[in-house]
């Protein structure tokens, strides 16, 4: 790999990064203004909980996009397991 495709390749990474982030924040502080207005209208009728929970799976699955690429059984794993296959055989051999 070149050292240009590198370089793209990890400003894609952290412009990709920034994006959560700054969607992150905005959850945050979009979330804590619906819990105060609830709790200023009182809890008879808890609502924030509601935009919160759907905005969250929203973020999850947007951290899920940027950072948890392969996070399960992924090419890291894959790799990780084949070693371990080999290291087993050759105790075994030994």
């Amino acid at each position: 790999m070149t050292e240009n495709s590198q370089y793209r390749r990890a400003r894609r990474q952290a412009r990709e990064e920034r994006g959560f982030y700054s969607h992150l924040l905005v959850y945050i502080a979009v979330n804590l203004f619906f819990f105060f207005l609830n709790f200023r209208q009182g809890f008879d009728h808890v609502w924030f909980f509601w935009p919160t929970l759907g905005w969250g799976i929203g973020v999850f699955f947007h951290w899920v996009g940027v950072f948890g690429k392969n996070i399960f059984l992924g090419k890291k794993w894959e790799e990780r397991r084949i070693q371990q296959i080999i290291d087993k055989e050759n105790r075994n051999d030994a």
